[in-house]
């Protein structure tokens, strides 16, 4: 098979509003559901993780491989400095996509990468909720009111028939913001006195925190509960007392990557797990080989650490699309132009 693309094809360049435009939840859903769909059947559905400590700081480099309507490979590098807003009046998490045709290595977009790591990661939890929420789970509660938290209000909504939302953030003036914001959708909202307050009113529980420390532990959510924990990108982060872990059924995204780097890693490290106890990966539960939620009454934690199929899938989707709208601009033709 050869590459697509000849040699002298020009990278296509797409900021952030490009990949706004083009990047629509609904799809974007669809399509990670497929990347894990495609991992699950033994498909080319291949991911790797690295992570680099700065002072206030880190990089994250994710790289992932899907056979879709060709073969692509994607490189993720994101910076994430959590006190970047306050110090110097920048986004937290900042990043390029770089997507690949996967036989060649020819590169083929270059984009930013911020609304598609909001997006992906919104649209994983839904997938994961999809599958192993309750049905009739219309809950919904946000600790963290975050730009995640923002995505997952738009996903979550396209898989559970939510209509009652409860926020809480540690900064009570962003819980609020959010709190309008969700009101301006016609949604019930209420802003939580706490985080435990915030659990236990929720069906489906979405952490999205930059939190070293665990914030839920047994006893904080309701029977039945679904969290999606995706806060713990790192192996310094957590969201998820082992003990809470031990006590659900906890399906991750990749058992490799949230053994070293996800909320896993730290009960696996305690010796109150280990690796056997976990029920699925997410691809086993999206293809049928391994059973999702068993019981109504049963609390099932999503860890997700972020697998960069997600990036994958979303960047192919984005590329395509702007190939077919001639969307942002050809490496050198800007210069060319001068």
């Amino acid at each position: 098979m050869q590459a697509v693309n000849p040699p002298e094809e020009p990278v296509r360049v797409l900021d952030a509003d490009d990949v706004t435009r083009l990047l629509d939840m609904r799809s974007c859903i669809l399509e990670v559901e497929q990347a894990f769909r495609a991992r699950g059947t033994e498909k080319l559905a291949s991911s790797s993780v690295a992570g680099l400590e700065l002072v206030g700081g880190s990089l994250h480099a994710k790289l992932g491989a899907l056979d879709l309507s060709r073969v692509y490979a994607a490189a993720k590098v994101n910076a994430n400095f959590p006190e970047n807003r306050a110090r110097f009046g920048l986004p937290t998490i900042q990043g390029l996509v770089v997507l690949f045709d996967g036989l060649s290595g020819l590169p083929l977009a270059c984009m930013d990468s911020v609304p598609i790591t909001a997006a992906r990661t919104a649209a994983a939890s839904a997938v994961a909720a999809k599958y192993l929420a309750r049905i009739d789970a219309s809950s919904l509660t946000f600790i963290g009111c975050g730009t995640q938290a923002r995505a997952h209000a738009l996903a979550l909504p396209h898989v559970r028939p939510i209509e009652h939302v409860i926020v809480f953030d540690e900064d009570l003036g962003s819980a609020h913001k959010f709190a309008r914001e969700l009101r301006a959708r016609h949604l019930a909202v209420e802003v939580a006195a706490s985080v435990r307050d915030a659990a236990c009113a929720g069906e489906i529980v979405v952490t999205s925190t930059p939190s070293r420390r665990a914030l839920l532990d047994v006893g904080d959510l309701r029977d039945g509960a679904f969290v999606a924990a995706v806060g713990a990108d790192n192996e310094h982060k957590q969201e998820i007392a082992p003990a809470l872990l031990r006590a659900a059924a906890v399906i991750v995204d990749d058992l490799d990557q949230c053994s070293r780097i996800g909320d896993l890693h730290h009960a696996l490290d305690l010796g109150v797990m280990r690796r056997e106890d976990i029920r699925a990966s997410l691809d086993q539960v999206v293809v049928g080989a391994v059973p999702g939620r068993v019981s109504n009454k049963e609390i099932i934690v999503f860890d997700s650490t972020g697998v960069a199929i997600e990036d994958v899938a979303a960047a192919v989707l984005i590329y395509e699309r702007a190939e077919n709208a001639k969307a942002g601009f050809l490496m050198g033709e800007k210069s060319a132009q001068h």
